[in-house]
């Protein structure tokens, strides 16, 4: 890490220590040791091939929906414990997805934070392409990203959305007024469990998206 660490009292206050010290999960990953020498701390993991943006990167054909399947349902498998633990991770996105073998596992815990963390909480998320809409309408030089997220799900209504109605009146936002694109076009060959599960979770009001362990319990997952 580039910044000083003078003391192990300072090290062990970061997120990223003290997330991964309480966390044990097969779907997370672990963190073996820490070393400070000269003032620089660096971190000891347990060695995992790759990415899974990179899997996504290699790869020359389309995932068979057993595969997704699979992936999915560890990766809510972590997320849920981590949530049960009263742990947010905050910055989850491919790149932070590590693979080896037919194993995912959660890392990068640097944004995370526990539910007894000072207040406020900040609804900061590092990668824009990953933000939900509720946050990047909180952003005035984000909002563009909601014109593309309606181009495809349509505009929300005070019926669908009426935070975010109230957020964008209050805002002088005007959300862009698309008719939503059912997401079988997109994805032809998904199953309709698959696609019940996408539609639930992308929901644009956070209020009716399901939570890791809801995600667990839908019918996509019975196969697993």
């Amino acid at each position: 890490m580039k910044r000083k660490f003078h003391s192990w009292k300072e090290c062990m206050e970061l997120h990223e220590v003290k997330s991964l010290k309480k966390l044990c999960h097969p779907n997370i990953v672990k963190l073996k040791e820490v070393i400070r020498q000269n003032d620089t701390l660096y971190f000891v993991f347990e060695y995992m091939d790759r990415s899974l943006y990179d899997v996504l990167k290699m790869r020359d054909r389309y995932f068979p929906e057993s595969k997704i399947r699979n992936l999915m349902y560890q990766m809510l498998q972590g997320l849920a414990y981590m949530h049960k633990q009263s742990f947010f991770h905050r910055d989850v996105k491919p790149e932070n997805m590590l693979v080896k073998g037919d194993t995912v596992k959660i890392a990068d815990f640097g944004l995370a934070s526990d539910i007894w963390s000072r207040l406020p909480f900040i609804d900061y998320v590092s990668t824009r392409w990953y933000r939900a809409p509720e946050v990047l309408l909180r952003s005035t030089t984000e909002v563009d990203q909601i014109y593309k997220i309606c181009s495809v799900f349509g505009n929300p209504t005070d019926c669908t959305w009426p935070e975010g109605m109230k957020l964008a009146a209050q805002m002088n936002y005007r959300f862009p007024q698309f008719v939503p694109t059912s997401l079988a076009q997109f994805i032809p060959n998904a199953s309709p469990e698959a696609l019940q599960l996408m539609t639930d979770m992308l929901q644009f009001d956070p209020k009716q998206r399901p939570t890791s362990s809801q995600a667990l319990m839908y019918s996509f997952f019975r196969q697993t």
